[in-house]
């Protein structure tokens, strides 16, 4: 980085351009532009290195419709300047308007951030404790977070995003300080950041898990809620964003721009795609008595959407207190430009969209046709990365499930809840446990839309961990210090009989039946498959289910369990090893139920233990519990034939079910890949005919394959390491 002059005295600006916004290298020169379309005036302010002291302020020359700008030329305006925004203009909140001078602002476009940011009443606009008409004349950028301009050279060299097919693509869903904070591979200094994910250790092991992307939890600055700074605690997930186009500076050792990338080459170099889980429905600003750091203080009638009734008031469909009004050009394209730059400059291979509802409403209800969406669609460096949709927001008609358009992908809860459900015992339930198996074919098929459409998944970030769901029937958030009142109720788990830890042999083991058949189910689904990092090792929460505030060991992976549990890796290894072998678990097109021409089975058919179709009776019998799965033309040979089969036999009950088998394979036998009841599947050399039985354990799955299926996978799954 270059050094930056401390003294600015003889500094001045010229008119500049008011494209891009943001603060922009030219190479002669830094421009600055900034949208404030109710302005009056707008100052550049100009701190020392640290970020600690105002060396200077100078008011932007000239104003293009509802852009401010200037141009800084060197030797003053160099990368590495740290600077923020003060916006003259009337304060009436009365309409919407909240321009107060004494606020330091944070530029929208910052591409790093610089110092400490800490709670303190001269971050509000108004005066604390006080009506929200009353202006706080207090200055705030002793408190501030301050902008640093950035040079975008980086040495990418040959770096190439992966581009891996949706129906190939596993997800692993992580936090970047959680993951490698207590990772015995990463050096020290580099645990808990963006360095240590890039770590040979680490992305080795994610390369042999069978992975394919990672998804990261928030990446973009953010600051935890007054609220939390309070109670001693902090957005430890990251949901409170304050600058979208910035690293998290916490996540960096020196410099937390370049280190992102470096971690994104070493991931691409392994193959492994990069997914940002970013959050623009809502900013940290909160509602109209939250903090003013930055959209608020620049252009709040534009960047929020306000109660038409009541200006002063913020429409709240995140939960947070605001909404981004993405129905307004200014918000619109403060996201599509960030989502281009995470992309071009940053070279991520796609986004998982927090309440992604908000996105879709403009200024009215929910539309596929959206402003945005179509503002995506068109933007081609956008139209080939990974769109992910958590589709619903708090709003009216939130849940959209099944409603994005084309070229996204969904998380599926229906398919987490009908899973777990089913694996718990739940009467009733085989008809949605066959349609989210398959693909989830009612909520995307009449759109005209694939499998991979649905993300699936069995536990993330929010809400118990797949070894929790085994584990746990209530919650324990006590640690949030909300008197357990916080999460959700509606965990659908089973503990097997003892609620939290236990040495009771009995209960472990069925705990260890559950999470493989939770994990088993997963991966032999057709859709896209979601792993949260750490349960194919049995990660625990100790039962929070809104871990969200806790960056400590409830939070942070222990990699302990790895060795301790590493039979359950293994097992996770080789059900993603099958998942690459077998085409016809990860399918571009849903499955009918019909028979193939000169094959002896149907692509998919559901069945009963006694060995037929399961009929109308079948599927509304509310006692049944066990249901097989025969997949049809699961392997194709050397020729591109489809050839092999694989049946999967399912028994939530709490009886062993004896299962009939259909006819393999002319000439050929059944024999088990693996057997969750059982700690090595093959060590029996299992061999069954048609018409014999397969006792199914209680609370246990047997995944069996043909003898047309490849050796590899007839040899078995060995459980026990």
């Amino acid at each position: 980085m270059n050094a930056v002059p401390v003294d600015f005295s003889a500094a001045s600006l010229l008119a500049g351009s008011p494209s891009p916004l943001g603060a922009t290298w030219t190479g002669d020169g830094v421009n600055f532009a900034v949208h404030a379309s109710g302005a009056a005036r707008v100052e550049l302010c100009l701190f020392d290195d640290s970020g600690e002291h105002e060396l200077v302020r100078i008011t932007l020359p000239e104003r293009t419709e509802n852009v401010w700008h200037g141009f800084l030329p060197a030797p003053h305006g160099v990368p590495g300047v740290v600077y923020g925004y003060r916006a003259h203009g009337p304060y009436d909140p009365s309409y919407g308007l909240r321009y107060n001078p004494n606020k330091l602002l944070l530029d929208p476009y910052a591409r790093a951030v610089v110092g400490k940011f800490q709670w303190n009443p001269s971050l509000f606009g108004h005066l604390p404790e006080q009506p929200t008409e009353q202006i706080n004349t207090a200055d705030s950028a002793p408190y501030m977070y301050k902008a640093r301009v950035v040079q975008s050279e980086f040495a990418w060299s040959e770096d190439c995003p992966p581009a891996v097919p949706w129906r190939d693509t596993v997800i692993y869903e992580l936090h970047v300080k959680g993951f490698t904070k207590l990772h015995p591979g990463v050096p020290e200094r580099e645990r808990g950041k963006f360095l240590g994910l890039a770590q040979p250790a680490v992305v080795n092991y994610l390369k042999q898990l069978g992975v394919t992307a990672v998804e990261l939890l928030p990446v973009q600055a953010f600051v935890p809620e007054e609220f939390l700074a309070k109670r001693g605690l902090v957005n430890y997930w990251g949901y409170s964003s304050l600058a979208w186009f910035a690293p998290h500076p916490d996540y960096g050792v020196e410099d937390p721009v370049a280190e992102f990338r470096t971690m994104v080459k070493a991931l691409h170099a392994a193959g492994i795609e990069v997914i940002l889980d970013v959050v623009f429905n809502h900013t940290v600003e909160g509602n109209e008595k939250g903090p003013t750091l930055s959209l608020r203080g620049l252009d709040n009638a534009a960047y929020y959407k306000l109660d038409s009734t009541n200006l002063s008031r913020y429409v709240d469909r995140s939960g947070t207190g605001n909404t981004l009004s993405i129905g307004h050009g200014a918000a619109r394209n403060l996201v599509i430009d960030c989502m281009k730059y995470w992309v071009e400059e940053m070279h991520v291979d796609g986004f998982r969209f927090d309440l992604a509802a908000v996105l879709g409403r403009d200024n009215a209800p929910f539309r596929t046709d959206a402003a945005f969406f179509k503002a995506v669609a068109n933007e081609p460096s956008l139209r080939y990365v990974k769109l992910i949709a958590e589709p619903w927001d708090v709003g009216p008609e939130g849940y959209q499930l099944g409603r994005f358009p084309a070229g996204w992908s969904e998380w599926n809860d229906l398919y987490r809840d009908t899973v777990r459900g089913f694996w718990r015992g739940n009467p009733g339930i085989l008809g949605n446990f066959a349609e989210r198996f398959a693909g989830s074919s009612d909520l995307f098929r009449a759109s005209g839309r694939r499998p991979t459409a649905s993300i699936n998944y069995i536990a993330c970030h929010d809400g118990f961990t797949a070894y929790d769901a085994t584990a746990y029937e209530q919650k324990h958030n006590e640690a949030n210090l909300e008197d357990n009142r916080d999460g959700h109720n509606h965990n659908l788990s089973w503990n097997g009989g003892i609620e939290g830890s236990t040495d009771d042999p009995a209960v472990i083991e069925v705990r260890e039946r559950q999470i493989r058949n939770l994990l088993a189910t997963l991966l032999l689904s057709q859709g896209v498959p979601m792993l949260l990092a750490g349960d194919e090792f049995g990660r625990t929460q100790r039962g929070n289910n809104n871990a969200y505030c806790q960056d400590n060991e409830i939070s942070w992976v222990d990699w302990s369990l790895a060795e301790r549990r590493s039979w359950l890796t293994a097992f996770v290894r080789q059900l993603l090893t099958l998942r690459r072998y077998a085409a016809g678990l990860r399918r571009d097109t849903f499955l009918k139920g019909a028979r193939q021409v000169d094959r002896e089975h149907k692509d998919i058919s559901w069945r009963h233990p006694l060995g037929h179709e399961l009929n109308a009776g079948d599927w509304h019998d509310a006692n049944a519990r066990a249901i097989g799965v025969l997949i049809g033309h699961a392997f194709t040979d050397p020729y591109g034939t489809p050839n092999g089969h694989l049946l999967f036999l399912c028994n939530a009950g709490d009886q062993p079910c004896d299962f009939r088998l259909p006819a393999p394979t002319t000439g050929v036998v059944w024999q088990i890949v693996f057997d969750t009841s059982r700690w090595r599947a093959n060590d029996l050399g299992d061999r069954l005919g048609a018409g014999q039985n397969c006792v199914v354990a209680p609370h246990s799955c047997v995944l069996l394959a043909d003898g047309d299926a490849p050796s590899t996978i007839r040899s078995g799954f060995s459980l026990k390491t």
